[in-house]
């Protein structure tokens, strides 16, 4: 068996996973999604958020900040 992945070089997370990384609760996770602030993938049931939507989401809040 395998060591799992450690979180920070995972290309896909969970919801879960991605409520740690950036500091948010599930609902504003969701709320992100649905407004297509942060973008996600499906595989099956599982709704997982590539790693390059979490640097993008990132970014997009520091050109936020920039603008202000």
């Amino acid at each position: 068996m395998t060591p799992p992945t450690p979180l920070d070089e995972r290309r896909l997370y969970r919801v879960c996973d991605a409520m740690r990384l950036l500091s948010l609760s599930r609902s504003v996770i969701y709320e992100l999604i649905r407004s297509g602030r942060l973008r996600s993938v499906t595989q099956g049931r599982t709704r997982l958020i590539p790693a390059s939507a979490i640097d993008d989401y990132i970014a997009l809040l520091e050109q936020e900040a920039q603008a202000s």
